[in-house]
């Protein structure tokens, strides 16, 4: 395939990733709620594209992530967004766009790791690079909230109603077992569309 067609299919499929992440992101799609218990769905495409298409692609599908989360805060969707933006609106921008944008860099460095060190490994290297996606969001995300606003009156309140003492007690109960279900299900899906996305992409 020559340079302009690759350019082509690279750019249109950045394009239908970037689509379904908006999709998912203001419809029920991107959220799965299993009783009280709602889980975001949104690292699937960003790992799915970076996996696919590279570290790079992985930042940019990241950071569209990001960018509707931000939006989400702005506008008053998220009641914890929101405050955040109310308190500093850089660090906002820092816990929900950066934080996505090394979400899906990281993911992609990852797996380009194990296809180097594993090349024959792909589904496994596929499915491991799904649950890092997951857990790179849960550490980046809650990492940079605790480090910008663990000390404010609104995250201080949530420490004192979840009954915990110290940060790392706040990070465990508010991932919890949510975390734990986004991990499983973003390894099975990434790993089940990017095998066989790979084997088209390679030819």
């Amino acid at each position: 395939m020559n340079q302009s067609n690759s350019s082509v299919r690279r750019m249109a499929a950045l394009a239908l990733l970037i689509a379904i992440i908006l999709v998912m992101s203001y419809t029920p799609l991107g959220y799965l709620q299993i009783g009280p218990i709602q889980m975001s769905l949104l690292t699937i495409p960003v790992a799915i594209g970076a996996v696919v298409m590279g570290p790079g692609d992985g930042a940019i599908l990241g950071g569209v992530f990001g960018l509707t989360s931000l939006f989400s805060a702005v506008s008053g969707r998220s009641a914890m967004g929101t405050a955040m933006f109310s308190i500093n609106p850089l660090a906002c921008f820092v816990v929900c766009v950066v934080a996505r944008v090394l979400m899906g860099w990281g993911t992609g460095l990852i797996f380009k790791a194990l296809h180097k060190a594993m090349p024959k490994k792909e589904k496994l290297n596929c499915a491991l690079a799904g649950l890092l996606a997951a857990v790179f969001n849960t550490i980046f995300f809650m990492g940079s909230l605790v480090l910008f606003f663990y000390q404010t009156e609104y995250i201080q309140n949530l420490v004192t109603s979840l009954h915990v003492s110290n940060p790392f007690a706040f990070v465990a109960v508010v991932v919890g077992l949510q975390g734990i279900l986004e991990a499983v299900l973003c390894c099975i899906i990434t790993c089940a569309v990017s095998v066989p996305l790979r084997k088209v992409w390679s030819k």
